[in-house]
């Protein structure tokens, strides 16, 4: 199982989005996907549908109160080929939790390789901040995918996240990648959008990764979805966001081999 960490400590950038598209649109190519919403505002978990598993959270799995199994979810009740792991509201007392626990940034990793052989790949979207939720997500991940928009505040954290993620390179997980940096919410019209796009250049120069291909448009079709608690392909299979996320999930693929 291949895990797939979406992160950035910015809001608004189109994350939770980013990771149901990749995540469903992995699934349409025909492998078996594992989402973790890592995120305790539960957003991914309502936008695939679910309602959130107050007692069985991916939470309490980390706390050693149920088994992964327990706590797991079909996004579908007839597909067990696209499940969901949810952490749950109460952990937003995580950082205080679980702060004297035993090797607490690998609560997750060790939590996930009980069921690595169920599926190709693994989904993390994580909260908008580098606390205890994101370290474990990140020292669980493989490849890291950071989503941002062509907005000056959303280019200011990159410094602070870089560091970050080579902090977790140097002490918990050695082998974590940058996949690379994805635009979202797209205007080419835009003239800070175009002006800024050499930024992100750089910005991907310093985390030593690249730019995706890719960008994705802004597209109402992106809030519909959401409202339906559905997917872009199935309900928008046109929409301009629809058309860039396939796009993406190809040129992924690609890249990874």
């Amino acid at each position: 199982m291949k895990t797939i960490v979406l992160t950035n400590q910015k809001g608004g950038v189109a994350k939770t989005t980013t990771a149901y598209a990749l995540a469903a649109g992995l699934h349409n190519k025909g492998f078996r996907v594992l989402i973790v919403d890592a995120d305790p505002q539960g957003n991914l978990t309502y936008t695939a549908g679910n309602e959130e598993n107050k007692k069985d959270t991916l939470y309490e799995v980390l706390k050693g109160n149920c088994t992964v199994h327990e706590a797991m979810r079909n996004t579908h009740p007839l597909d067990n080929a696209m499940s969901i792991l949810s952490v749950g509201l109460q952990a937003t007392a995580a950082d205080m939790e679980l702060a004297g626990a035993v090797a607490r940034e690998y609560k997750l990793k060790q939590a996930l390789a009980q069921v690595a052989k169920d599926y190709d790949y693994c989904v993390i979207d994580t909260a908008p901040t580098l606390g205890l939720l994101t370290l474990n997500a990140l020292t669980a991940g493989d490849r890291v995918i950071i989503p941002l928009n062509l907005e000056v505040y959303s280019l200011q954290g990159m410094e602070q996240l870089s560091g970050f993620i080579e902090n977790i390179k140097q002490y918990t997980n050695k082998d974590l990648l940058i996949s690379g940096l994805l635009i979202t919410k797209y205007n080419e019209r835009l003239n800070i959008s175009q002006a800024l796009e050499d930024n992100v250049e750089q910005a991907a120069k310093v985390m030593q990764t690249r730019v995706f291909n890719t960008k994705i448009r802004e597209s109402v079709a992106v809030k519909e979805t959401q409202l339906l608690r559905s997917d872009l392909y199935r309900e928008a299979p046109q929409a301009n966001a629809t058309l860039d996320y396939i796009a993406f999930v190809d040129e992924f693929i690609g890249l990874e081999g």
